[in-house]
This record gives structure tokens, sequence and C-alpha cells, in this order.
């Protein structure tokens, strides 16, 4: 393995490509530098959560905080000076790793995803796609670094076509789960770039729900108010554990595959706040230990989940910018990694779905960056896990340590 990881490496770096990224690319490459792609990703994933749930307290959410950490990477990629340094600390990026470093992790996790998507047991792809303007000149060796990625686009001619095909190519990287992600007006002949990353998912639970047993029954969305479900209801062997620091009922749903899957975060309805009140105190260290299935006990649970489906668009500049993404999306963000040029990113758009059902999960998710206008243990007792309440969910990818999907479900339709 890690004689292949230096061949990679060695490729990734080649000829005239090694002043590109930074000052020093001719430094020997970290063996572990794959694993430092993630380092700070569950970090970012919960932060971003936070953000979005207080933009939107009373509402159903849904996003895919690994689509908008990849769409981020690309820019990083393409940044430098200030707007770099933003873009690097809120990712979360390891302070000793210099920007090939990053690159290499990048291709190598490419590869490792293109492999596993032929994997029979879950569908999981990802892509990222760089769209600039035919008028602008892109330095030669990031058209040769990112030669799959990089598109050029007349903008300027025919914004409506550009529009309508990057929309399509959004359409087929999800399986056309996720349509129409740019609206008309959101590039006209002054846009420039446009960075989209599509993440798409389809698994099947690895204890299925039988359909038969799927009813109408309450949903609680508080103490006053409630409103009618589809239950799905399946009794199995999970992971289960009750965490006192979080004040909810955890339980791991696993795909078919054993390398993805759903953590459910089930607060007790004691307080209309508790759904806040148990994220509030999700640090990605206790993350860290719900994700760790050896803190996870194996039991007979008796499941009972809503089937449902979400569909979620977010505006990410002012919840980045809340972050502390600095310039990024201001007329001084430096992109000379990218060109000569004079390029900035005016908005940010995420759109992601997601389906439940007796099979398993089906869920998509893109964000597009663009730049326009310049319980007792010993008990051997079924566990009832009844999710009639609001709950929080995250589908976690255990081999890359990272969480492609998170929500909040708060009230059916």
């Amino acid at each position: 393995m890690k004689i292949t990881f230096v061949f990679l490496v060695v490729a990734f770096l080649r000829g005239s490509d090694q002043q590109c990224l930074s000052a020093n690319d001719n430094k020997p490459a970290d063996p572990s530098s794959r694993l430092g792609l993630y380092t700070g990703q569950q970090e970012f994933s919960l932060a971003l959560l936070q953000a979005i749930n207080q933009l939107t307290p009373h509402e159903n959410l849904f996003f895919s905080p690994y689509s908008t950490y990849h769409a981020l990477i690309i820019a990083y990629f393409l940044a430098g000076g200030q707007t770099e340094g933003y873009l690097k600390k809120m990712l979360r990026l390891g302070e000793a790793q210099t920007k090939p470093d990053v690159y290499n992790a990048y291709k190598l996790d490419k590869l490792q995803t293109g492999r596993a998507a032929v994997n029979n047991s879950y569908e999981f792809t990802n892509a990222n796609k760089i769209y600039v303007a035919d008028q602008i000149d892109v330095r030669s060796c990031i058209g040769r670094l990112f030669a799959e990625e990089l598109a050029k686009v007349a903008f300027k001619n025919d914004p409506q076509a550009a529009r309508l095909m990057i929309n399509k190519w959004v359409e087929n990287h999800t399986h056309d789960m996720i349509k129409d992600l740019l609206p008309p007006g959101s590039v006209d002949q002054s846009t420039t770039l446009v960075l989209v990353n599509a993440a798409y998912f389809k698994g099947k639970w690895d204890n299925k729900f039988n359909p038969n047993e799927t009813k109408p029954e309450i949903f609680y969305v508080s103490p006053s108010k409630q409103i009618m479900v589809d239950m799905m209801h399946v009794e199995a062997t999970f992971n289960h554990d009750v965490s006192e620091s979080l004040e909810a009922h955890i339980l791991e749903m696993p795909y078919k595959g054993d390398q993805i899957s759903m953590y459910v975060l089930l607060p007790p309805f004691t307080k209309e706040d508790a759904i806040d009140n148990t994220l509030k105190k999700l640090t990605a260290e206790k993350f860290r230990s719900i994700v760790d299935s050896s803190n996870l006990i194996p039991k007979t649970v008796q499941v009972s989940f809503p089937k449902f489906s979400l569909e979620h668009t977010i505006e990410l500049v002012p919840i980045l910018e809340s972050l502390g993404v600095g310039n990024l999306f201001q007329s001084d963000a430096d992109f000379s990694q990218l060109s000569r040029h004079k390029v900035s990113v005016g908005e940010g758009i995420h759109k992601a779905r997601i389906v439940i059902d007796e099979e398993g999960a089906h869920a998509a998710a893109v964000t597009s960056l663009l730049s326009w206008r310049i319980m007792d243990d010993d008990d051997d007792s079924p566990v009832e896990f009844k999710c009639n309440k609001p709950f929080l969910f995250f589908i976690y990818n255990k081999m890359t340590r990272t969480i492609l999907f998170s929500g909040i479900f708060k009230k059916p339709k």
C-alpha cells in the first residue's frame, strides 16, 4: 500500500507541474497526507449543521457537508494569499499540510472513491467540476492538474445555454435526483467561474423494513402539535446506546456492505428545544465516540422509523461567512492560482434531497460556488427505538471517516 501511494504521488506532481500549487511543490509528500484530507471534516460538518439549524430552527433540514467540503477544497486549490489562508482554516487542514500534500490526498481519495463506486452493496459517487469562462486565461499547470474537472464555457456569448448545460451535468451525476440547481438569472454574461460538486448515494438497509408493517402513526412535532406519518417497523440486532452527555438515544442502522451507516440521535420528548440541546452538546469528540462501534452495544431493537423524503436548498454565503470563510465571496478574493485575470465568487448554492423507505436510502447533493457580476445493558428484552418525535441523523462513511449527509427531521410534510 505504501509503495502504491508513493507511485501515485509521483504521477500526480510530475514535470512542469511541480511549481504550480506552491513555492515548494518539490517538498516530499507526506505518506499519511491522504488521511489528513478529512482530519477536520467532522468538526467542519458539525459547525455547518449548527449554523444552518440556527437559520432554520423550525424547519426540516437536510444537506451534504461532504459536498460542501469538496467545493471548498477546489476553491482552496485555486486560491492564493489571504483567501487561501481563510479556506485552509475553515477546512481544518493541518498547519503542516502544504497545498501539494492536500492535492495528493485529493487525487488518491478520488481514485479510491471511484474504485469503491463499483461496490455492488451500495452506490456512492463524488464529482467536482470547474466551469471557467472561455475568455479567462487559465494557468497551463492548473489545466493539467485538473484536466478532468476543468471545462471552458461560453458564459458571455450564451449564459442560458451554459446554465442549462451545468444543470444537465448535475442531473446526470445525481441520477436525476437534483434538478434545476442554478435558477434563471443565476448565470449571466459576466459570470466567469462556477464550481460544482455533486455527491450521490444509494444504499439498501442491512435490516430491511417490511412494507406490510408500514402504517400511519402519530408523529409528535411538539407537545401541542401532532401529525400523522407512515411509520416503518423492523426488529433486529442493531448497535445502540443511551448517551447521558448528549441526552439522546443513539442507533446505528447500517447499509449493506457495512461501510456506510445512518446514525440516529433521538432526544427524549421532554421539552421543545430537545434537538437544539443535543446539537449544542454534539462536539467532534463526542461524534467520534458515537461512530466508534466499540462504544455502541449490539442489542435486539424494535425500530419504528418514518418513511419520508426531504429536499432542501441552502444559500451558503451568509452561513459560510458566519463560520469564518473570510473574503471568499468578496470582490477582493484571491484566485491567482487559477488565473492572472480577476475572478471572484459571488454566490453559493447547495441543494440536497433524500428519500427514505423500506428498502434503504437514496440521497444526492450538489454544492455550487458561482462567480458573477465580477437503558440497562443487562436487560435482554428488546429495546424500543421509536422515532415518533424530532431526531438528528447522519449518513457516515466509516472508511474515509466522513459525514456524507446530515439532517434534522422535525415534522412530516
